[in-house]
């Protein structure tokens, strides 16, 4: 593993691992101690990784709040207080949700079910943009300040570059755009 602080390669594993049960390093150059999770943005994170993405993951992927997801894991055993939870959202959301937009490449069905409405967010009106494949499956969305064509168009090669390919049958809310 490289240096997080010089770069360089000479470095060396420790015996034992950090309270989180990552494997502690040392760079033979400029002497300094790191461990697996140095460098990264998880670095001081007082959770596993996995853990953070899995409670990340509820609350991304299903309509419940930040209070619900701390007592679902309050039940597993785990003691997190919704603030924190905003923060890893905050934190962590839109690179979790990249990689997840990466794994969905190529995945989604030929047949989209398209729709727009009309949404408040941060006090602004705007036009929330979807996309669902046939088994339901969200492929994209696109927030827009206006409803047209260019919007439309738009949203569309977006969704076409996240799954790759082209869809052979779109419906729609007939949306004149």
């Amino acid at each position: 593993m490289n240096c997080p602080h010089c770069q360089s390669k000479n470095t060396y594993c420790r015996t034992g691992t950090t309270v989180l049960g990552y494997k502690r390093y040392q760079c033979r150059d400029c002497q300094k101690r790191f461990n697996e999770r140095t460098g990264t943005p998880y670095n001081f994170l007082q959770y596993p990784t996995d853990i953070v993405f899995l409670i990340l993951f509820h609350y991304l992927r299903y309509p419940v709040s930040y209070e619900h997801v701390t007592e679902m894991f309050w039940l597993r055993g785990f003691r997190i207080c919704a603030e924190t939870i905003r923060q890893w959202v905050l934190s962590f959301g839109t690179f979790l949700a990249k990689k997840l937009r990466k794994k969905r490449r190529g995945k989604a069905s030929n047949s989209w079910y398209f729709d727009e409405t009309y949404v408040k967010v941060n006090g602004v009106h705007c036009y929330l943009y979807r996309a669902r494949d046939k088994q339901g499956e969200l492929i994209d969305v696109y927030l827009s300040p206006t409803r047209d064509k260019a919007s439309a168009i738009k949203f569309f090669e977006s969704a076409i570059k996240v799954v790759g390919h082209k869809p052979d049958r779109i419906t729609t809310d007939k949306n004149p755009s």
